[in-house]
């Protein structure tokens, strides 16, 4: 697409946020019981059209390729992602639930499941690209110079006579199927020749031209309605047309086209940072002095209009409240200096506070206001800044196009203006300190004494609560302590996996079933979206981690087999983080004793903080938290990182790009509680329902070729494997399509019996197991307030039915 279309669908994006920037703020307090179900659905309509409004800014930014124009949209994809981020904790307090059913709202709405798809901006991966690549260059150089790699491609050396027997036997085998092919075809000639001589006739000239018209037709009739099959399947879409080829060919052209849209950013961006290292040069050289100059004028005005009021020299605002940019503002030396005796008032109280229960009292309300200010959108207002400055800069119709996509040195000069006064600034307030010291001295005849630091070094009987853990590894660089945790194995190479492959379908009925009294059990679908919001757009922009609703942790229970694992390599991948893996199984013997395992999880938690964003995964996470420790597993240690995880979690602050994601098969096992208290987010993974049983088998199968499909019953496969998780399915495909059977597929087509064997070989999910997570799950701290309101609905309702039938009696 061309520059204009993404202009125009930047100005729609901006009318759609206008209307939306309107229908804010929410309530801050909770909504009334009888108008929860309002609330909910307000919650749910806003948070599909920021959805909605984050897909169209991924495509701009990814697109665009003026500079400034690329800096304001960054601004606000970052913050409609973190909007989102904010509506999904409104949602989860609104529902008590990590699924929502949205369907009525999507219907509501006239949009379509895949609008509730959550888009992973392309420049996580785009911007980190370089970075990656060299994370993995240098675990592969680690791994290289440790030997581990050739340890595991070592094969086991047979002695000369034992491997001699084997080539024999191989030999001896190749010989005797050549063998066997050759007396069959032997055998097939012999029996032709008999049937031949029995018939003890000759073959009339006619006879046979007739028997090859009728094979010729018959080849050309089938041919025929092969050809007309194909074309009834085309037209009724269940195989690709024939255009597939010019449809690749267009996508293919619609790639490099925004491939040379990316180069093409990266050229303006280079000249854009030259000329803002060029612009700040000249404002400094060429405007700094006349700038220094003002602000001494202006302040020496300042101290006279305040000697002549006050009949002394004001204290100088100290560069905590912004120094001589107090007294720039557009106010009277009246209005500063009221100013600076209430700074001085609150310094006071919070120096006396405990001394002066009277001024307590009067703190009390404060306390009261910010907690208020706490729940408001901290994103809200990000919005609207950037709102503003695009109807400011970039709406107007006297702004230039910029149709060759250079950069506007007005506003580089604007910009770098600011910030050259600020720095000026910090000079000039130290030479007026000195002169204030000097006018004192010389015409009041008083000697100033040094501001005294009082209020920053009191303002810590609360600080020494939080005392900052020790650095056990003070002399050793970063590279040294990440080459140590690669060679013992606590830092992993992730596999690539895309969220995309986590293969599952939307709940299209969720709403209907829960006006049914039934709560319906999550599809794979919102999973995926949850593990997007939890984990993928935190880790991906430290913008939004850092003013997101703080989330530490991330427990994905569920049974074996249903992709824990691939969703923890997937976060990996979307977001560009490194994996560490303090799995039970994978610690065993390493670091031994108190010091070894201090050392150990410092290590971890430093390296993963100056190499953000990371992911400590924890396989098996129950067995950290064990009510008790089986006998066979006490010799794992499998409780030994249990409180210095706990404690090293908590002291995990936003900006911190640090996710902790425990997967677990047996939760039940576990102490409930501390395992709660370490993962604050509790994610079931089900397992597949119709629909996704039925893309799975589709999308599968469909791997090794579009074509298939098209003589399977898929319809019978997905009824039959009805309680079979993801990594089953995966594996029936797999050991079906060999490579010896995918030779055979031109003259054996694919059936979908051939998968049944293996499903039967294997055990499904009993219900048994089912109802076991759905009852711990129900002790969860979400669970239990879910449950408690279930209860309550029932309780109502039984009373109410009761009542009706009292009045009929």
């Amino acid at each position: 697409m061309s520059e204009g279309t993404y202009q125009r669908l930047w100005a729609a994006t901006h009318q759609t946020l206008g209307e939306l920037l309107l229908q804010e703020p929410f309530p801050t307090e909770p909504a009334p019981e009888r108008e929860q179900d309002s609330f909910f659905y307000k919650l749910a309509s806003l948070f599909l059209h920021y959805l909605a409004m984050m897909r169209r800014l991924d495509v701009i930014y990814d697109q665009m390729v003026q500079p400034q124009k690329r800096r304001l949209v960054r601004r606000l994809l970052d913050g409609v992602a973190g909007r989102l981020l904010e509506l999904k904790e409104e949602l989860v307090q609104a529902d008590l639930s990590e699924y929502h059913c949205l369907d009525h709202v999507l219907q509501d709405l006239k949009l379509t499941p895949a609008d509730l798809e959550i888009p992973i901006p392309k420049y996580f991966m785009l911007e980190q690209g370089k970075v990656l690549q060299d994370r993995e260059a240098l675990i592969e150089e680690i791994m290289d110079r440790l030997g581990r790699r050739r340890r595991k491609t070592v094969v086991k050396i047979l002695p000369p006579s034992e491997a001699i027997a084997m080539i024999q036997r191989a030999e001896r085998a190749r010989q005797g199927r050549l063998r066997a092919k050759f007396m069959r075809e032997i055998r097939k000639d012999v029996e032709r020749d008999q049937r031949m001589r029995e018939r003890k006739c000759e073959i009339d000239g006619n006879w046979a031209a007739l028997i090859i018209q009728k094979i010729w037709r018959g080849f050309l009739r089938r041919r025929k309605i092969k050809q007309e099959r194909m074309l009834e399947m085309k037209f009724i879409g269940m195989i690709p047309s024939s255009s597939e080829a010019e449809h690749s060919v267009i996508m293919n052209r619609a790639q490099n086209r925004e491939e040379l849209r990316r180069q093409r950013q990266q050229e303006k961006e280079m000249e854009y940072q030259e000329a803002v290292v060029e612009i700040r040069q000249q404002v400094k050289v060429k405007e700094g002095p006349d700038m220094q100059e003002e602000m001494k004028k202006q302040i020496r005005q300042w101290f006279i209009e305040c000697h002549d009021l006050t009949g002394h020299f004001p204290e100088y605002p100290s560069d905590e409240i912004g120094g001589s940019s107090v007294i720039f503002s557009e106010k009277m030396p009246q209005q500063v200096k009221r100013e600076l005796d209430i700074i001085d008032e609150e310094n006071f109280r919070k120096k006396w506070g405990d001394k002066l229960p009277k001024k307590k009292e009067e703190e009390k309300p404060k306390k009261v206001e910010e907690d208020v200010e706490q729940k408001a959108s901290k994103f809200v207002p990000i919005l609207n800044e950037g709102h503003k400055e695009y109807h400011t800069r970039w709406a107007s119709p006297n702004v230039q196009t910029f149709p060759d996509q250079d950069f506007n040195p007005d506003m580089i000069r604007i910009a770098e203006k600011k910030e050259v006064e600020a720095e000026i600034r910090v000079q000039v307030d130290k030479l007026m300190r000195q002169e204030l010291q000097a006018l004192r001295l010389v015409v009041d005849k008083e000697i100033t004494r040094p501001q005294k630091t009082r209020f920053r070094a009191k303002k810590g009987k609360k600080g020494k609560k939080k005392r900052q853990e020790k650095d056990l590894t003070p002399d050793r660089t970063l590279h040294s302590l990440y080459e140590e945790l690669v060679a013992e194995g606590l830092i992993k190479k992730s596999e690539y996996v895309r969220l995309s492959d986590y293969i599952g379908d939307y709940l299209y009925l969720g709403s209907i079933l829960k006006l049914g009294n039934t709560e319906p059990m999550p599809s794979l679908f919102d999973l995926r979206q949850n593990v997007i919001l939890y984990g993928v757009l935190r880790l991906g922009s430290a913008e939004i981690h850092a003013l997101a609703p703080h989330v530490r942790s991330i427990l994905l229970a569920g049974p074996s087999g249903t992709g824990k694992k691939m969703l923890v390599n997937a976060v990996c991948t979307e977001a560009g983080a490194n994996l560490f893996d303090l799995s039970p199984e994978n610690i065993k013997g390493k670091y031994p004793g108190k010091a070894g395992l201090q050392l150990m999880m410092h290590m971890v938690f430093k390296v993963a903080r100056l190499i953000q964003p990371s992911v400590i995964w924890i396989g098996n996470a129950e067995k950290t938290f064990y009510k008790k420790v089986p006998k066979d597993e006490k010799r794992m240690e499998p409780k030994r990182i249990k409180k210095d995880l706990v404690k090293a979690v908590r002291q995990l602050q936003p900006g911190d790009r640090i996710m902790l994601i425990g997967t677990s098969n047996q939760p039940q096992v576990a102490d409930i509680n501390g395992l709660c208290k370490t993962y604050q987010r509790i994610l079931m993974v089900p397992q597949p329902d119709y629909a996704s049983r039925y893309l799975l088998w589709r999308h599968l199968i469909e791997s090794y070729g579009k074509f298939l499909v098209n003589r399977m019953d898929l319809t019978a496969l997905t009824k039959v494997s009805d309680g079979y998780t993801p990594g089953v399915i995966a594996m029936a495909v797999h050991s079906v399509m060999t490579e010896r059977r995918k030779i055979q597929l031109v003259s054996r087509p694919l059936k979908s019996r051939e998968f049944l064997d293996f499903l039967a070989k294997k055990d499904p999910i009993y219900e048994e197991e089912k109802e076991s997570l759905k009852n711990w799950y129900i002790k969860t701290p979400l669970g239990k307030q879910r449950f408690k309101i279930d209860e309550d609905q029932a309780m109502e309702e039984a009373a109410r039915l009761a009542k009706e039938k009292k009045k009929k009696l």
